[in-house]
């Protein structure tokens, strides 16, 4: 079995739906680490709730990020992680973290990037009249959504309510996600890098 990490920060449904797909036997893998670094997120209790493994950290806690970053670093070691998958993890990765994970960490954005990077991306993609909207996998890199393009899957959305958009982007955003790390795990390359 090949072992997962997820870095979330808030609610915690990507978590849910890369879990569940293990469980399931859709992914040839199991997560075995949850990062959070927002004591009191919902994710930590769907962690708990499926009896994944979590580090949930305050980042004021260390005098660094580089700190923070080498205790997870040590996390991901002993879990024998292979790849780490961010969803809706709220921090650019650094270079503790690259250094030693650097083209094992792959993370889901909702918009088509290059376009609306960052938090607000729904928002902003429906201020600006978006029309096309869609979800993109991508490598993590030390820049804000900037790592190169894996995967992306578009659709069409004429509304304005960013309630139903996020909806909407969530029923493309889970299957993607869990396609593009089954094909990532059967990918010699990234076994390679372990």
């Amino acid at each position: 079995m090949r072992r997962l990490a997820v870095f979330a920060s808030g609610n915690g449904t990507n978590f849910e739906a890369i879990v569940s797909a293990c469980e399931r036997g859709e992914l040839a893998a199991g997560v075995v680490l949850l990062v959070c670094d927002r004591p009191g997120s919902r994710v930590a209790e769907r962690a708990a709730a499926h009896g994944v493994e979590a580090f949930v950290f305050s980042p004021k806690e260390y005098a660094s990020k580089a700190d923070y970053e080498r205790e997870i670093v040590r996390r991901l070691d002993a879990a024998g992680v292979e790849l780490v998958c961010l969803a809706g993890y709220m921090r650019i990765a650094g270079e503790t973290l690259l250094g030693a994970y650097g083209g094992r960490i792959v993370n889901i954005h909702p918009s088509l990037l290059p376009a609306f990077r960052g938090a607000h991306a729904i928002e902003q993609a429906l201020e600006y009249g978006v029309k096309v909207f869609g979800v993109t996998v991508h490598w993590v890199d030390a820049t804000l959504d900037g790592g190169r393009i894996i995967a992306q899957r578009a659709f069409g959305y004429e509304g304005g309510d960013a309630a139903e958009l996020e909806a909407k982007i969530h029923a493309v955003e889970y299957p993607l996600y869990i396609d593009t790390i089954r094909k990532l795990l059967e990918d010699e390359r990234l076994a390679k890098r372990t």
